[in-house]
């Protein structure tokens, strides 16, 4: 099956959903969490425009592979922030939990593509 864009393809349509629950679940934050609140929008908005990018770049396979690399760091980085809002309580359990196994999710699925690209 050939896709007609980036936007066909699950890990994005995934990624853009962890984008709205984090950009959500961050304004909750108090004000205090600013830096952290802007870090976990930022490694979320990160992913789909990585996956995105490297779509359009298809025709160069190793370009593709390479932000899709940038975009499985973005979501670690995202995972890793989402335990520290919870370990310093501006984030409550339900909603890290619910966002770490989406980012779980999403991480899984950015190794599958990555290997995929393997020449």
């Amino acid at each position: 099956m050939r896709l007609a864009s980036f936007r066909d393809l699950e890990v994005w349509q995934l990624s853009m959903r962890v984008v709205e629950l984090v950009w959500a679940h961050s304004l909750t934050m108090p004000g205090r969490a600013f830096l952290l609140r802007q870090q976990m929008q930022e490694a979320a908005v990160s992913v789909p425009s990585n996956v995105a990018e490297g779509y359009r770049r298809k025709k160069r396979r190793a370009a593709y592979q390479n932000h899709v690399s940038i975009a499985m760091g973005s979501q670690g980085e995202l995972e890793t922030q989402l335990e520290i809002a919870f370990r310093v309580g501006t984030l409550d359990r339900m909603r890290c939990a619910e966002l770490v196994d989406l980012n779980t999710r999403v991480g899984i699925m950015l190794d599958r593509l990555h290997d995929a690209l393997d020449p």
